[in-house]
């Protein structure tokens, strides 16, 4: 698709001498035409925000010369399933539980349908099992370095498709509230039974991939 800078000028050429209406009218066409090739592509994705004059959401008709009118699109389908296939691929294989446990939690909720993510929310990967901690930082043995660590490539692999100029990739350890998902919080256990919550807390702090993108 046309940079900033080329949509300016081409613009500029195609409606000049023209009428306010005709102008608006030449704009949204040529607009419309740019989008649907950036989509049919593949450079862009069906899941946009649209601003017009730097008006989020108002028609390219009402755009007023020379605009510009700016489509900010939402890639986040194809990087969770890049992200997702990274950690599924680094799921422990004994019963395949744990790589059927992962869960993509946007605005404190449970989300399946990332087409309907904002371009500018926080997606948070995270996996419902109890031994998640376990799994990525490992037992401490002497084999632990050597364990797959679900979430390190995970990070490396959506860095490394995407860029860090696209996709900001980040591993932390989160506290998950209750009302997510039935298994979260898990309380953790001593001496053979589970902690009861304290007032500090003794909830497990879930690894997760912390992903957003860059403006």
């Amino acid at each position: 698709m046309a940079t900033f800078e080329t949509f300016g000028r081409d613009i500029s050429i195609a409606t000049r001498g023209l009428t306010r209406e005709a102008a608006a009218a030449a704009l949204a066409k040529f607009a419309r035409t740019e989008l649907a090739k950036a989509i049919a592509s593949g450079a862009g994705s069906e899941n946009y925000t649209r601003f017009v004059n730097g008006r989020q959401g108002a028609a390219e008709e009402s755009v007023v010369a020379p605009g510009p009118i700016l489509y900010v699109f939402s890639n986040w389908p194809l990087i969770i399933s890049a992200a997702l296939e990274a950690l599924i691929s680094a799921s422990p294989r004994k019963t395949g539980a744990f790589a059927r446990s992962f869960i993509v939690i946007v605005g404190g909720k449970l989300v399946s349908d990332y087409s309907q993510i904002l371009p500018n929310a926080e997606v948070i990967i995270t996996n419902a099992q109890p031994y998640v901690r376990k799994v990525q930082v490992g037992s401490g043995g002497p084999k632990a370095s050597l364990a797959p660590k679900p979430f390190d490539k995970a990070r490396r692999a959506v860095s490394s498709r995407f860029g860090s100029g696209v996709i900001s990739a980040q591993i932390r350890f989160l506290d998950i509230p209750s009302g997510i998902h039935p298994q979260i919080p898990y309380m953790l256990k001593r001496a053979g039974r589970r902690r009861r919550r304290a007032a500090g807390g003794n909830a497990l702090t879930y690894p997760s991939l912390i992903l957003n993108m860059v403006d």
